[in-house]
């Protein structure tokens, strides 16, 4: 599928737009002029920018004739429209089942399916979604101190 670029870019403005209104929530440190807020208002600006770049030229192909939006010769193929559907459907679940589930149990589950429906081996699926989820919950919660949640881990976390 290929959006014109103008579509992307009003998407991409409104989600930066979204994302620095909810810094207004963030706590500030006392005694400093910055706090947790700058950095995601800065990377909003920009990606502002980026959307802006992209809605003008967007319109400029727009003006040249191309569709609002054109499906892709994938889009008429069963396997490659189910993986499509799947990385979408991960990400949904993991918004909504992270909480209760956990980090770990529900990376470990959702990368598997990925990698079952892009086609690698199952045994290799198995060990690599297993060292991701391993490797990527140690960076960000030894390292990076990100506060990942527990769920059904908790007692034992």
């Amino acid at each position: 599928m290929r959006a014109n670029d103008a579509l992307s870019g009003l998407i991409l403005i409104a989600l930066a737009g979204t994302m620095i209104a909810y810094t207004a929530t963030f706590p500030a440190f006392p005694g400093q002029r910055y706090g947790p807020a700058l950095f995601p208002r800065l990377l909003g600006a920009g990606l502002i920018l980026c959307g802006a770049l992209l809605v003008w030229r967007g319109l400029d192909r727009r003006r040249q004739g191309q569709p609002w939006l054109a499906l892709a010769p994938w889009t008429r193929e069963p396997r490659r429209a189910l993986a499509f559907a799947l990385v979408v459907g991960g990400v949904l679940a993991y918004i909504l089942l992270a909480e209760t589930v956990g980090f770990i149990p529900l990376a470990a589950i959702l990368l598997l399916a990925l990698f079952l429906a892009f086609g690698v081996p199952p045994l290799r699926a198995v060990a690599v979604a297993s060292a991701a989820t391993i490797l990527i919950h140690w960076f960000f919660a030894s390292l990076m101190r990100v506060p990942l949640p527990r769920g059904w881990l908790d007692a034992v976390l």
